[in-house]
């Protein structure tokens, strides 16, 4: 899953650590996610999508599941 974070701090004017402290989590935290090594739960998406006025959709690129269907 990509995300635009990045490009919606800098809209905003929002460091790594600023966002981090407005969504009560680390700066290691907002750099995993920004890096797709961590995904975050329901709730923090909410809050990411809420602190950028925006949709969690718009934050967050679904690119598809990698699971295969059991037929096959």
């Amino acid at each position: 899953m990509k995300n635009r974070l990045p490009e919606l701090r800098k809209t905003f004017g929002y460091s790594q650590e600023r966002l981090a402290a407005k969504l009560g989590v680390s700066r290691q935290t907002i750099i995993s996610i920004e890096k797709g090594k961590y995904f975050p739960s329901l709730p923090l998406a909410f809050e990411i999508a809420s602190a950028f006025e925006t949709t969690i959709e718009h934050v967050f690129i679904y690119e598809g599941s990698n699971l295969k269907k059991e037929d096959e």
